[in-house]
């Protein structure tokens, strides 16, 4: 027979996972790729709580709890947990910021900013939340650090550092808590074809295209199935690791 079959295009890989019965909070999960995540966890069963410091566009149709939060106030994070009548079971630590400046022109509250949102703000909602999770013998812990917090950026002495505080982070509380069945795991993204990059200048985005492995960028949706896998049963033997999503820019 001559000639070559028709190459059929794939559909998207949609992972298949149940959450129902699960209670999850999402930081930063108004927008963006905390968002997708959010959506992921609700399209999948479970209850989903937003924390975030700005409400979601339209939030009349937003399909989960939001609440409004400054994860940098110790205090306020306590209280919001405090309101919760069964304790989380899925926490995700999303919410982040830059600042980016090099280091000899960056400003000493452009460094704090950044490392207090990125850092301290997951070190304050692990520190509330996974004790409860160890008193109840489950929960699964997502961070979301970056492959600049492994290789480091120009321009982002901030950001870098405080992703790879956070991977620290990830492997103590991993080591801390993984004896009353609670996994900690990080998901290191590439760069995200979020509408916020999207809007870059095109050299930036040349760049990060340039340098991956694959042909095409992640998208917010590749983050979520990554974090879904790690808080599933399918990943109930993974702990402490970074899983890198990038297309292949690290390497």
């Amino acid at each position: 027979m001559s000639g070559s079959m028709p190459v059929k295009s794939k559909p998207a890989c949609q992972p298949r996972f149940d959450f129902r019965d699960q209670r999850a909070i999402v930081t930063g999960g108004s927008r963006g790729i905390g968002r997708a995540i959010a959506d992921a966890l609700g399209g999948a069963g479970a209850q989903v709580y937003a924390f975030d410091v700005g409400e979601p566009e339209h939030i009349e149709n937003f399909p989960h709890k939001f609440v409004r939060i400054d994860i940098v106030d110790t205090n306020a994070v306590k209280a919001a947990i405090a309101e919760f009548s069964e304790a989380p079971t899925l926490l995700v630590n999303n919410a982040g910021i830059t600042r980016d400046r090099s280091i000899a022109k960056m400003s000493d509250a452009d460094w704090a900013a950044v490392l207090n949102v990125n850092l301290t703000g997951a070190f304050n909602m692990i520190r509330a939340v996974a004790p409860l999770m160890a008193a109840q013998g489950f929960g699964r812990i997502v961070n979301i650090t970056s492959i600049n917090g492994l290789r480091g950026k120009f321009g982002q002495a901030n950001y870098a550092a405080a992703k790879a505080g956070l991977i620290g982070l990830t492997k103590t509380a991993a080591r801390e808590f993984g004896k009353k069945g609670v996994t900690v795991n990080a998901v290191a993204p590439g760069m995200v074809m979020t509408d916020m990059v999207r809007a870059l200048p095109e050299e930036i985005l040349g760049r990060a295209v340039a340098e991956a492995a694959l042909p095409e960028l992640c998208d917010a949706q590749d983050i979520a199935n990554a974090v879904l896998f790690l808080l599933s049963d399918a990943g109930r033997a993974i702990t402490g690791e970074v899983l890198r999503v990038d297309a292949g820019q690290y390497i």
